[in-house]
């Protein structure tokens, strides 16, 4: 008797270990924990500009906003970071007219060096102030067209691995440099990393708390496919898009049996958003789980002053809270309304503090479980072809 078959029994928890172990072998952004930073410190050191333009699109900016966002209100930090990732002309010009081109350091990243949407902006730059040595910085594959244009023009560059993908690629050159130059600790944000990095290795909490959240995602993926991130803070906003953006092409793939796979990432940002996506999680159809982040230490006292205004006196048992414990009061309430239902998935991730630590261990979280839930749904997390075919279509669309 011959047998051949296509199924694909649930896999164990040790096996999905064994097959990231392996991985690690081959996809970089695992060990870019391990990284030498000192040739990206001393490189910012020698950068004189007061503004610092990145000019990228998705994995080679999202994950450097989300970090800079997240700190740039509680640190001290001595150079201004702008970014340039849309061919939208009013984005441009009205980012342009607050920037003093003379004194900014533009910084071009591209893996493949062929962006259509990065080369676009560059050019236009150029159009506006001589791009040149003293004030432009590439990060690019070694090979790729856009290092060919720096070496030939005495342009200092960076490497992006190969085989880092780009929207895995924030703890590489890509991020640290710009963050870097900044005056954002690039060793603690690794050191954040490698905390999770290790644990998981290591099989501790995060290996227990990601092998169980991811195999919940893939086994109960047909009832609950929507997964939103529920940010109790502003300063998340930049984390919620490059989750959204890491989660939607790393996942949204077809698998070994030729079945159309994928998690839908929604990110959202208390309390702003209970007042309108709250409504549909709680009395909506059940396919949603809810990750409620919060923040235990702002970094701020500000508190709700004690101004009596008159015909609102029913509200003044909230006078000398600080916003701080408000807006977790309020994450907390959401928290409690959400579980009482006892319908709808909600797991909470309280980051401890305003610092590079505490992002950097977000952001290597969320990378491993992506790339656990991919074994998971048997796909391959680091390729993109859903989005090839449309770069292929405009090329042949713009060359006309």
């Amino acid at each position: 008797m011959k047998y051949r078959h296509n199924y694909n029994p649930t896999i164990s928890d040790e096996d999905i270990f064994e097959e990231i172990v392996k991985e690690r072998e081959d996809i970089g952004y695992y060990n870019l924990v391990f990284s030498d930073t000192s040739k990206y410190k001393e490189y910012a050191k020698s950068v004189v500009q007061k503004n610092i333009v990145v000019i990228g699109i998705g994995g080679s900016t999202l994950g450097t906003y989300a970090i800079y966002k997240f700190l740039k209100y509680s640190k001290n930090l001595s150079k201004k970071l702008y970014f340039l990732e849309t061919t939208d002309p009013i984005d441009i010009r009205s980012k342009l007219e607050n920037i003093e081109l003379d004194d900014t350091l533009f910084i071009v990243i591209s893996k493949s060096g062929t962006t259509i949407e990065t080369i676009s902006i560059f050019k236009y730059i150029n159009s506006l102030i001589k791009c040149d040595k003293n004030n432009t910085l590439v990060i690019t594959e070694s090979d790729s067209k856009l290092s060919g244009y720096a070496k030939a023009n005495g342009i200092t560059s960076f490497d992006i691995p190969k085989n880092v993908g780009g929207r895995f690629s924030v703890f590489s050159a890509v991020g640290l440099v710009p963050l870097a130059i900044v005056g954002v600790d690039i060793d603690q944000l690794l050191s954040g990393a490698k905390e999770m990095h290790d644990s998981f290795f290591n099989k501790t909490q995060t290996y227990e708390r990601v092998l169980k959240k991811a195999r919940f995602f893939v086994e109960y993926k047909n009832s609950f496919n929507i997964n939103v991130v529920f940010s109790y803070s502003s300063r998340l906003d930049g984390f919620n898009k490059w989750y959204i953006q890491l989660w939607g092409e790393s996942l949204g793939k077809i698998d070994i049996n030729s079945t159309r796979q994928g998690l839908t990432p929604i990110g959202i940002i208390g309390p702003i958003d209970q007042h309108s996506f709250l409504q549909l999680i709680v009395e909506g159809r059940r396919d949603k789980t809810v990750t409620v982040i919060k923040v235990e230490d702002f970094d701020s006292n500000l508190k709700i002053p004690s101004v009596k205004l008159e015909g609102l006196e029913e509200l003044d048992y909230i006078d000398g809270i600080e916003f701080s414990s408000l807006i977790n009061e309020q994450a907390d309430a959401t928290i409690e309304s959400i579980n009482n239902l006892n319908d709808i998935p909600c797991d909470v991730i309280t980051i401890d503090s305003v610092s590079e630590k505490s992002i950097a261990t977000l952001m290597y979280e969320y990378e491993l479980l992506t790339s656990v839930c991919a074994k998971f749904m048997y796909i391959n997390a680091y390729d993109q072809p859903g989005v090839e075919a449309g770069k292929i279509i405009l090329k042949q669309k713009l060359k006309k």
